[in-house]
């Protein structure tokens, strides 16, 4: 990924709403899940859903699909992962302290919607 579109990405994601609806919708895999259960799920207006979910699309983490008179929305995995992969590899140089520290958050706590938020351990 370059550069640009990773600072998109981290902008979309840097909302409660957005970061909610992409917690929703990447364990709904390639079949997503329509905008109405959505904005059931995550408690927003129609209108709140869709101005997030435009930019959401905009930075490329989320796609649209239409069936029938429905828009399905679905994460787009490999967007997402490439963000958390620029992170480690190229901005953090891949360093084993930053990949320890995620691997051990990814290990010891299942991320749902209804997670709360983790703090990351301080440096010693």
């Amino acid at each position: 990924m370059q550069r640009q579109d990773v600072l998109d990405c981290l902008a979309a994601l840097a909302n409660e709403t957005r970061l909610d609806i992409m917690r929703f919708l990447v364990p709904h895999g390639t079949t997503g899940a329509p905008a109405g259960q959505i904005a059931q799920q995550i408690a927003v207006s129609a209108s709140r859903l869709s101005f997030h979910l435009n930019v959401l699309e905009q930075a490329g983490l989320v796609s649209p699909e239409r069936k029938g008179r429905m828009v399905f929305y679905s994460a787009r995995p490999a967007r997402l992962g490439g963000t958390i992969g620029y992170l480690l590899s190229d901005c953090c140089g891949d360093d084993p302290g930053v990949r320890s520290c995620c691997l051990n958050v990814m290990t010891h706590r299942a991320v749902t919607p209804q997670a709360k938020p983790f703090n990351l351990p301080l440096e010693e």
